[in-house]
């Protein structure tokens, strides 16, 4: 198999520099006994994670619990690749609700439309998903793995 792997910690730039590269990461998140996870189309920008859903058990569930794991990953070859982890509270911005919530729903659609011109709109390919949420990059770390010398 050749060398041994090398495995390093990435720096808050680079795993930055993962989450703005890839589109589609995971959400956990817990509810009573049950731990759940599900994939996610999600744009990264300004420190935040967004992206968005639409009403049902998923949503319900982190009204109760709004603590998430997201977790984001490049994989170019069994040891080379790259993970992040973003721990952080979900929020959704309620596009009725305060003037801040307006902003922010409104900063998340315009997120979400540099991955999906057409969401939020006529053309929208996911128009039951009308809901923006989005979790705070505060607390992120990262791992690596390369192959080794020789």
């Amino acid at each position: 198999m050749g060398a041994n792997p090398v495995f390093t910690v990435l720096t808050h730039a680079e795993c930055e520099t993962l989450l703005a590269s890839q589109h589609v990461g995971r959400m956990a998140f817990t509810f009573r006994d049950r731990v759940n996870i599900e994939p996610i189309h999600y744009v990264y920008r300004d420190g935040w994670i967004w992206g968005r859903t639409q009403y049902g058990t998923k949503v319900e569930m982190l009204a109760h619990h709004p603590w998430v794991a997201f977790e984001v990953d490049r994989v170019d070859a069994l040891f080379t690749w790259q993970s992040v982890v973003v721990h952080g509270r979900v929020e959704f911005p309620d596009p009725d609700g305060s003037m801040q919530d307006q902003e922010r729903f409104a900063r998340g659609v315009e997120a979400f439309r540099t991955l999906v011109p057409e969401a939020f709109a006529v053309g929208d390919p996911t128009p039951s998903r009308e809901l923006v949420f989005m979790i705070p990059a505060a607390e992120i770390e990262g791992r690596a793995a390369r192959p080794g010398p020789g």
